[in-house]
């Protein structure tokens, strides 16, 4: 059965630090706006912490928190053309995009735990001030969602699915028209 729990399990998840300070840690990680667990919460507990270091990465660009969410065999089953394989994948990707978009935030909107996965629905802000390619922003909002599906073992992600809204992102960045 599914069940919410309180807010207070999810703000009493703690990251253990071994890069930024606590204060980093508590300012860049994203807190989920609704998580839901089907099964124990006290072993959905490193699930949750792998996917919101995760999300911290995404919303910060710093690779401590990747390194930290991501297993040494990371799998991305969802391989966009052109990127590496690993965990050298998303550390290219938010580079890259963050040169485009670099006040690029990210939020959990919704967290899902069953057993060794975990589905997160995120929503990504920022402005286009940098340059995607060829193309120099010119300051116009970016705002899209994407959704990831985790394996977690051993408390890191071991695979990721991910889906994003691609289309908008474009159109927002003003490489396909409206």
């Amino acid at each position: 059965m599914w069940k919410t729990p309180v807010i207070a399990f999810a703000m009493s998840l703690t990251l253990s630090v071994s890069g930024p300070s606590d204060a980093a840690v508590a300012s860049d990680q994203p807190m989920a706006q609704h998580i839901a667990i089907a099964g124990d919460e006290a072993a959905a507990a490193p699930l949750i912490e792998a996917a919101l270091t995760y999300a911290a990465f995404w919303n910060s660009g710093d690779e401590s928190f990747a390194r930290r969410a991501l297993a040494s065999g990371f799998i991305d089953r969802t391989l966009p053309a052109g990127r590496p394989q690993g965990l050298a994948g998303p550390l290219q990707a938010s580079k890259a995009f963050r040169t485009a978009v670099p006040d690029l935030s990210a939020e959990v909107e919704d967290l899902v735990v069953a057993g060794d996965r975990v589905s997160v629905r995120l929503h990504f802000r920022g402005h286009f001030t940098g340059q995607f390619g060829t193309v120099q922003g010119a300051g116009q909002a970016v705002d899209f969602a994407a959704f990831d599906l985790y394996r977690v073992e051993d408390g890191r992600i071991a695979e990721n699915w991910h889906l994003e809204d691609n289309l908008t992102l474009m159109k927002q960045l003003g490489l396909v028209k409206h």
